[in-house]
């Protein structure tokens, strides 16, 4: 936290552009003086800084609305809560009612996490290390993973989410996928946030994904994607709650797979139309909203609005069956090393950057934009960068935070700072014993643990607020960065 006199120069900076800021313990409250009465609330440890363009972002979000009928009704921020590149501060939480604001979730439509465990020693893991990052690096990155897809199956997806595609794939599983365990993965469903399976439809997706008849070879299905994305095999370094790591099927001294991955172009391709039909849509001679915070109204745009909803929906179904594929490409290679008989179940899988409709009344929804669901008992996955550990929460439905959580640390430097920085010894940037594996040392760079906040603090505050307890920690053995 910045020393008392500088946060008053701030906040008296930003009194001079129209906001109101004030704190009382570790949470801040800003709002726009010519907005809403109610301001939005962010929850940040005590010794984080306080980036002024992220309060902007927050209260402008807070501000939104609709000419025709819609509002936001509360706008929040976890404590990875920084700037966003495209208006939305990453870390916020937004509830709207009679609208949806499609760039509040962007193009990184549900970018999420996906968490497995492995009973396997870590000494028998490293051992065979390079043997298993060489046929994981032709999956990841050199586009040998063999996965073609009727068009029948990505039809369900879209449709269905993973629903739909398991069954459709489970009937004439093709390539790689012929290898794999269906009575598992069908089972492990119930470990998908809302089960994977969103109300979609083909007709917004890429129309080379959905041909009429024959098979699909889809470039972006199971990728991880750049900046803050990967896969990394871990070891559950620590219990906290044995109860529930129990209950999980978690135990100290396991392997864990962590993936961090969304829709990759299948969610560009949704984010990018309905910017632009948003904006299209906004009434004419109103003033345009700052940061493009163009909304949708349920009130005058009922079409739009739930043409938005499926369409964001078909872009999450494709991300739920990315990281799953990610993970059976994983599982697969592990039992090709390791024998057959190795489980790895599925501890949960969750999206971050979401529209989704409240329990309550049905005009309302909550948009989460790097941050994830916490309800109560519900399993939460926050990383920490590839040289600090993870960690396996458990949600405690925090009113506070509309339900939701962190879903990292949050960026202390930007991309193109640590480029500039790529000088620096590996002490420096954090990377000494780190084992990245990744075909771009920029992306090294780029991610390297210098360049986010401390992940303690973070999930510490959240505990302390009543926003999740702790079941275990995860330390990185070895992250791949595409």
């Amino acid at each position: 936290m910045q020393p008392n006199k500088q946060l008053n120069r701030l906040f008296a900076a930003l009194g001079r552009e129209g906001l109101e800021v004030s704190r009382e313990g570790r949470v801040y409250r800003v709002r726009r003086k010519d907005g809403p009465e109610a301001p939005a609330e962010v929850l940040l440890p005590d010794d984080f800084p306080v980036e002024a363009k992220a309060l902007r972002q927050l209260a402008g979000l807070m501000a939104a609305r609709h000419p025709g009928g819609g509002h936001v009704r509360r706008a929040c921020a976890s404590p990875d809560f920084h700037p966003g590149d495209a208006g939305v501060a990453i870390g916020s939480v937004v509830e709207t009612e009679g609208m949806v604001i499609p760039a509040a979730v962007g193009s990184d439509i549900n970018c999420g996490m996906r968490l497995h465990v492995v009973d396997l020693p870590a000494d028998r893991l490293l051992a065979r290390r390079d043997e298993l990052v060489e046929r994981l690096k032709g999956d990841y990155f050199f586009g040998t993973r063999d996965l073609p897809m009727t068009t029948e199956a990505m039809r369900a997806l879209f449709h269905e989410g993973l629903l739909g595609w398991v069954e459709q794939v489970a009937r004439r599983p093709l390539g790689a996928l012929a290898r794999a365990d269906f009575a598992q993965i069908s089972a492990e469903l119930e470990r998908v946030h809302l089960g994977g399976a969103l109300d979609g439809h083909a007709r917004w997706a890429p129309e080379d994904l959905v041909p009429a008849t024959g098979q699909v070879r889809d470039g972006g299905m199971a990728t991880i994607g750049g900046g803050n994305h990967f896969v990394e095999i871990q070891v559950v370094e620590a219990v906290e709650d044995g109860a529930m790591a129990h209950a999980w099927g978690v135990r100290a001294g396991q392997l864990a797979v962590m993936i961090h991955s969304g829709s990759r172009g299948v969610g560009k391709h949704v984010g990018a139309a309905w910017r632009d039909k948003a904006r299209a849509a906004w009434p004419r001679g109103q003033r345009h909203p700052e940061e493009g915070l163009f909304a949708l109204s349920l009130a005058e745009q009922p079409d739009l609005v739930a043409g938005y909803l499926e369409a964001e929906a078909t872009a999450a179904n494709y991300g739920f069956v990315n990281r799953l594929l990610l993970a059976e490409l994983m599982r697969l290679r592990l039992r090709e090393i390791f024998g057959a008989g190795l489980s790895a179940p599925l501890v949960y899988d969750l999206p971050h950057n979401i529209t989704l409709p409240t329990d309550g009344p049905a005009r309302r929804w909550i948009t989460r934009k790097g941050a994830c669901p916490a309800h109560a008992g519900q399993p939460v996955i926050i990383p920490g960068s590839m040289g600090a550990p993870s960690y396996l929460l458990v949600g405690r439905g925090d009113p506070s935070l509309l339900c939701s959580a962190s879903h990292g640390a949050g960026r202390a430097r930007s991309r193109f700072t640590m480029t500039n920085h790529s000088a620096q010894d590996e002490d420096a940037l954090g990377l000494r014993g780190v084992d990245c594996i990744t075909l771009r040392e920029e992306r090294r760079v780029e991610e390297a643990p210098a360049a986010y906040k401390p992940i303690g603090p973070v999930i510490a505050c959240q505990v302390e607020a009543g926003v999740v307890d702790v079941v275990a920690r995860l330390r990185p053995l070895m992250t791949f960065k595409a």
